[in-house]
């Protein structure tokens, strides 16, 4: 039965409230968003001292304003916009000091943050709370998922390995074993792909978080991946022996070593959890991405001491590209759960694609040895 007048008002008074109520950590950020305003950072409209529901006194569902839009749960990260230049960034609330703070403002340090190799996510800014000395703010860039979104071609990916695998030599070269560089602790700049912005919380809408965003295709866009979250990273300079940790912790619960009691290597730990993430984000959903088979093995191993190094592991890597055929790099990633007719299609397109940017490149090549 279609509902009556009063069941909608009833139903949209329930979602008024429910909406408009500010769980106990969104609270927490409206409490400090006039000091953060202070060091250069507006929060969104929702969590500012003054803010009024905009759907207030509107016989309208809330889920159509941008105020309706929470964090995730994610209760010591929100995302900002910098005043300055009107930049989308993660602000992160961290205790005063600790080893994250200390490894990733090390990584940001102007010397090696112009290393091209360094692929560890900027620190912009740090700083203490005003009122709780025990309590710093580190802000950083706003990211998204490596493969949000999708990837379109092999290539893709093949740079996705290559820049990950750099990122793993230049941590481990200055010391730092991440130990949790899963997945969700691998994220890219994907800002040049959507020219009118997107929304921090809805990533496939524009800021006003209702307007579905337009976007590039990711060929030829500058894109850079990073690694995230040092939190239970380690810090173990060069010339130091051994280099040894313990901890049982980690995304990734495949790693055989993980200990609370027994030392480990944790550069090797790396070692197998990025292989682990060719395995099972590439090599096991992808069907034409076997190449990834002779480089996961060595890395996944369960010995850590017959796993290569990271410096080893990008160098075979490198091999195993140029390897690649330049069709093959045009191709689209082929779920290997594609029916066959879904497979014709996408690989014609695919085909027509490759034999494309073939063309321009061989004419590009010729143009400048004229």
């Amino acid at each position: 039965m279609p509902e009556t007048p009063e069941e909608r008002r009833v139903r949209l008074a329930e979602a008024h409230r429910l909406y408009s109520k500010q769980n106990k950590w969104e609270s927490r950020w409206v409490e400090r968003q006039k000091s953060l305003q202070s060091r250069g950072y507006m929060l969104r409209p929702r969590y500012r001292p003054e803010w009024v529901p905009s759907w207030q006194g509107l016989d309208e569902h809330p889920m159509y304003f941008e105020d309706s839009i929470k964090i995730p749960l994610r209760q010591h990260l929100i995302d900002a916009t910098r005043i300055s230049d009107g930049k989308l960034v993660y602000i992160k609330r961290v205790k005063t000091g600790d080893q994250e703070s200390k490894i990733a403002t090390m990584l940001s340090s102007p010397d090696l943050l112009d290393d091209p190799a360094n692929h560890c996510v900027p620190v912009l800014d740090l700083f203490q709370d005003e009122d709780d000395a025990a309590v710093s703010y580190m802000v950083m860039p706003l990211l998204r998922f490596i493969d949000d979104p999708p990837f379109e071609t092999v290539w893709d990916i093949l740079d996705l390995a290559t820049q990950l695998l750099e990122g793993l030599v230049f941590l481990h070269k200055h010391g730092v074993a991440h130990r949790d560089c899963s997945y969700e602790n691998l994220q890219m700049d994907a800002n040049a792909l959507f020219p009118e912005g997107f929304h921090p919380v809805h990533g496939l809408f524009l800021p006003d978080g209702m307007t579905p965003a337009s976007r590039h295709s990711r060929k030829g866009m500058p894109i850079k991946y990073y690694y995230i979250d040092f939190g239970i990273s380690v810090h173990i300079p060069p010339d130091t022996h051994p280099k040894l940790a313990v901890g049982p912790y980690g995304r990734d619960r495949e790693v055989p070593e993980l200990s609370a009691d027994i030392p480990y290597d944790p550069f090797k730990v790396d070692i197998f959890i990025i292989g682990n993430l060719f395995r099972r984000n590439f090599h096991d959903k992808f069907a034409n991405v076997g190449f990834f088979l002779p480089l996961i093995e060595p890395m996944t191993r369960r010995q850590p001491e017959l796993r290569p190094t990271a410096e080893e592991a990008l160098a075979q890597w490198q091999r195993i590209r140029e390897r690649v055929p330049y069709v093959h790099r045009a191709w689209r990633p082929r779920p290997r759960d594609d029916d066959w007719a879904s497979n014709i299609v996408f690989d014609t397109y695919s085909l027509l694609r490759g034999v494309y940017y073939g063309s321009r490149w061989i004419f590009d090549q010729a143009a400048s040895n004229v």
